[in-house]
């Protein structure tokens, strides 16, 4: 019997930059304080902006994009200061950091211990450069994957829906032996459900960035997933409801 495969996004699903804090000690020099909670929600609603109206910016090369991205950070957090030479301060500050640019969320290892655990292979599907394999290599996570399909590698991006087809061929698995998790509506959602996948969209924030999406399979984070899977299999289901998704992750 075949297995059913998870897939995996890359950035913000696995890993992480410690840009927030930096950002921060930037506001700091230049007398403004803001706290760090505040700085990760406008972080956070300026990547949703970006995901929705400037499809594939965040996937190129900082020189084409970051001005532009931090100019909007800021209006977000209101503030103001020449692009150019904050811009350059960030990338000082970050450079000055002794610690990998890429950084795995603290869970990650064990989600997918447990994940092997209860038997499903685990795949990722990320649109990512040649750097792909070192991050995974850095943060010790590269040998949990039975597949890597990397945009880079197989000249195919998301949401086009054939880098989910090519991926479940390379596994040997249908659409409905799969679920796709990631954090861009319009990347990983739209582009999984035209291959058949199921998905869960991650969103730490709730619904703040993603207020226009009737969508229902929101987790806040990949540690959320053991517990759904286990749940589906013993209900026999291939999706979760929004009353059970509602239920188990944002009751207080």
């Amino acid at each position: 019997m075949q297995k059913t495969f998870i897939w995996f996004d890359l950035g913000y699903t696995l890993v992480y930059q410690n840009r927030e804090p930096l950002y921060q000690q930037f506001l700091l020099e230049e007398g403004i304080n803001k706290s760090l909670e505040e700085i990760e929600a406008a972080y956070h609603v300026t990547d949703k902006l970006f995901m929705r109206q400037y499809p594939g910016a965040l996937g190129r090369g900082l020189h084409t994009f970051y001005p532009w991205y931090i100019g909007v950070l800021n209006y977000t957090l209101q503030v103001r200061f020449d692009l150019h030479t904050q811009a350059a301060r960030l990338h000082e500050l970050q450079k000055e950091e002794d610690e990998l640019t890429w950084r795995a969320f603290p869970f990650v290892r064990n989600v997918f211990d447990a994940l092997k655990n209860q038997g499903y292979g685990i795949g990722l599907i990320s649109n990512w450069d040649a750097g792909c394999k070192s991050v995974l290599e850095a943060n010790g996570l590269i040998h949990y994957f039975d597949e890597l399909i990397v945009s880079s590698e197989v000249e195919l991006e998301k949401p086009d829906e054939r880098i989910f087809t090519f991926a479940m061929e390379r596994a040997g698995v249908s659409p409905e032996q799969c679920v796709y998790v990631g954090d861009n509506y319009y990347d990983d959602v739209v582009g999984s459900a035209k291959a058949g996948m199921d998905c869960y969209l991650i969103n730490r924030f709730g619904r703040l960035g993603v207020e226009e999406l009737q969508y229902d399979r929101l987790i806040s984070s990949i540690q959320e997933l053991p517990a759904l899977l286990r749940l589906l299999r013993q209900q026999g289901e291939s999706a979760v409801t929004s009353r059970t998704i509602s239920s188990l992750h944002f009751e207080t």
